[in-house]
């Protein structure tokens, strides 16, 4: 069951790639493209529906990546829910404190790089332009292509996804 405490990262409709430091996901439904760093990262893949915001902080510690308060894990899934990648939308937990003043708490109790997620709107016609043609549904054609990017996924319009 999802609820505010135990967030599910949204899996359809995304294209994820990932990288050393970061992932970048790319939303079809909303063309946009987002870079989460290695902080939001990690809490984005721990938003299974199972871990709550106390169980990711441990899990931070456990994985090596650094002891950080549940206001960090917070600011991540804030931002995460923001940008849509999260199954449902989260209530914010910094009610009546402006992004700087928590930032401020936050990188003054934190070691780790802040959580973030820089996102960019990227238009169909755009996308379009860089990746190959393919019949919708059917990836296959799209390996013949050697600028296509992706050999598995074509979106509901028969472009190939990132």
């Amino acid at each position: 069951m999802n609820n505010a405490h135990n967030p599910i990262a949204r899996e359809s409709g995304l294209v994820v790639q990932e990288m050393d430091n970061e992932v970048l996901v790319y939303d079809l439904d909303s063309n946009k493209a987002h870079c989460l760093n290695e902080s939001a990262a990690f809490v984005w893949r721990s938003c299974d529906g199972t871990n709550s915001v106390a169980d990711i902080v441990k899990e931070f510690d456990k994985n090596s990546k650094g002891k950080v308060s549940e206001d960090f894990v917070w600011l991540a899934i804030d931002q995460l829910s923001e940008n849509g990648l999260l199954n449902a939308p989260v209530a914010k937990p910094f009610a009546g404190q402006s992004r700087r003043e928590v930032l401020k708490k936050i990188g003054l109790a934190s070691l780790v790089a802040l959580p973030v997620v820089a996102s960019l709107v990227t238009p169909q016609s755009a996308m379009a332009a860089g990746s190959c043609a393919c019949p919708a549904g059917n990836p296959a054609p799209c390996a013949a292509l050697t600028p296509c990017p992706s050999t598995t996924n074509c979106n509901p319009g028969g472009v190939c996804a990132p």
